[in-house]
């Protein structure tokens, strides 16, 4: 039995819509029940002992452990995880026979620590928050109420009362929420596009930057609820676009409380492993934790061709605007759809339908070539929608946005360098995989070639699925990169090694192969080697920046095939 981490909850997460403390217990199968079943015991005692008595618990159980959760208000966070550390070390004496910590001295202990975190405005500015149904963030620098453009911000250690606030200014902007395994930074950033041609200033975070109309506030990877509190705190922000990573909703919850739509774009075998998520089942329900951050009159937007999506969505009691390339995958009793219908982006509600901009007039899309682009701007569309967006604007922010290096980066940049055609993506996975080379396959192209890696915190598995699926496409060339920055655990090649054995097992031949010690070495001998009318698909993760850098002043210096390199 073993005691693996202890967290804050801050906002809705995979066990409940409950702010609280979280542990993960490491516990042998046979003996899991009996040691949930003494936590909880000893859970109950702590908790009525230090005055939390209508405080809730809440267990999730995976292969070789589980989640333990105890409910606490936003200003007792901190104690409580101590209060639930405790309980699991009762639950351990208890089991293992021993002497039981005392539960009166720890009563005196924990009841100190909680009445020196208390903060009774906080709870006050909540509630008057709540009142009103606006908005509430908090954290332990920042408190605010209202969003973006209608927010006001305190310290937190130095809060007002809630009748000193002006609430006439007070109010909320509309927020979207974003989640998936794959396409989540581009449906953001067309969203943002469309937010544009509305003429409202967006604010927007992802995996590259935290940006509110023209400006970058912060650039990293911003996807998580530390992010969404900057842009939703954001004087200037009149939309909220959220990205939603899988691991923030793990670690902390969501980080808001209240959306106008949420979107779920696929979910695939990616990141498994982590947080006890051991299968894609757990992951879905990982993804959909969005939902609860959403009104009953609130959609949440749905892809219809995923399987385990639509299987999810078809159980859950929600308003779902249903989104498809193929209208046959939209279910007969859908109230709302996007989907494509003559060549063109097409809406479907209330047996009304509408085209919306035709495909080959979306650049993202190439042309309609890029299916996995078409189905991010059928989400954007179904998302923008919901807020009332006009339906004129979406389809002017969907011309508008240009999959570029400085708009995008890393998502479907296209470079043509003197008849060689360079596409960049951040595949990484093998759907993501599978969908480039996909659109490849509907690309004219005379020979063809990508470069693949994979982070050292995949299962073997995971990483030999990927060279598969690689072969599949029977690209006329794979330089299999070393990624240093991602090693994660692993000794350098081994990575490499284990997708070479599954490509040759696949049946790849050897002179089709080739082996790089980084992505930009991978860069360099696939421009080397290209001829006019080829085309290059580099997957790129770990030195993107650097390789964006290169193609582009190749491209403006009229760079040819067989020329000196840089």
């Amino acid at each position: 039995m073993k005691l693996r981490g202890s967290r804050r909850l801050t906002g809705p997460n995979l066990l409940w819509e409950h702010p609280g403390a979280l542990i993960q217990v490491g516990v042998a199968s046979g003996d899991l029940r009996h040691a949930i079943e003494a936590w909880r015991r000893g859970a109950g005692e702590i908790l009525e002992a230090v005055g939390w008595g209508d405080e809730r618990t809440a267990v999730r159980r995976f292969h070789g452990g589980a989640d333990l959760a105890i409910s606490a208000p936003i200003d007792g966070l901190y104690a409580a995880c101590r209060v639930n550390e405790w309980a699991w070390e009762a639950a351990c004496a208890a089991l293992q026979e021993r002497e039981a910590p005392s539960l009166e001295q720890a009563a005196r202990r924990l009841a100190g620590l909680i009445e020196k975190e208390r903060n009774p405005r906080l709870l006050a500015l909540q509630s008057a928050a709540t009142e009103r149904g606006l908005g509430f963030l908090w954290d332990d620098d920042l408190t605010s109420v209202g969003m973006g453009e209608g927010s006001r911000t305190w310290p937190t250690k130095d809060l007002p009362e809630p009748t000193d606030v002006d609430w006439a200014g007070v109010h909320d902007v509309p927020v979207l929420l974003v989640t998936g395994t794959n396409g989540k930074t581009t449906t953001v950033r067309m969203l943002a596009s469309i937010a544009r041609a509305a003429g409202r200033t967006p604010g927007f975070c992802t995996t590259d930057w935290i940006r509110v109309g023209d400006e970058i506030v912060d650039e990293g990877d911003w996807s998580g609820p530390g992010a969404a509190r900057q842009v939703l705190r954001h004087p200037k922000t009149q939309i909220a676009i959220l990205e939603v990573a899988r691991g923030g909703m793990l670690r902390r919850g969501l980080g808001v409380v209240r959306a106008d739509a949420a979107a779920v774009l696929n979910v695939t075998d990616d990141h498994l492993g982590e947080f006890g998520v051991d299968d894609r089942e757990t992951l879905i329900e990982t993804k959909f934790v969005i939902r609860r951050a959403l009104a009953p009159h609130s959609p949440l937007i749905l892809n219809a061709e995923d399987e385990g999506v639509r299987r999810r969505g078809r159980k859950i009691d929600a308003k779902v605007t249903w989104f498809a390339l193929d209208r046959r995958k939209i279910p007969d009793d859908a109230a709302a759809a996007c989907i494509v219908q003559n060549g063109a982006l097409t809406l479907i509600e209330e047996d009304l339908s509408g085209a919306v901009v035709p495909v080959d007039e979306v650049p993202a899309t190439f042309g309609g070539a890029a299916r996995f682009n078409v189905s991010n701007a059928l989400a954007a569309l179904g998302l923008a929608a919901a807020i009332d967006i006009p339906l004129p604007a979406i389809a002017q922010g969907l011309r508008d946005f240009q999959s570029s290096p400085d708009l995008n980066p890393g998502r479907g940049n296209l470079f043509e360098l003197g008849g060689v055609t360079v596409i960049v993506d951040f595949a990484h996975n093998p759907h993501g995989i599978a969908a480039l080379l996909e659109m490849a396959g509907a690309m004219p192209a005379r020979r063809s070639l990508l470069t693949l890696g994979q982070g050292g915190d995949r299962t073997d598995d995971a990483i030999r699925d990927l060279a598969r699926v690689a072969w599949e496409a029977r690209p006329d060339r794979i330089i299999l990169k070393e990624m240093q920055k991602y090693l994660r655990g692993r000794s350098a090649g081994e990575v490499v090694d284990i997708m070479e054995r599954e490509l040759r097992v696949a049946g790849a031949p050897s002179e089709r192969l080739g082996r790089a010690a980084s992505e930009m070495e991978a860069v360099t001998q696939a421009l080397e080697w290209a001829e006019e009318g080829d085309l290059l698909l580099f997957s790129l993760q770990a030195e993107r920046d650097a390789a964006l850098e290169l193609l582009t002043s190749l491209q403006a210096s009229g760079w040819k095939p067989g020329a000196p390199l840089p």
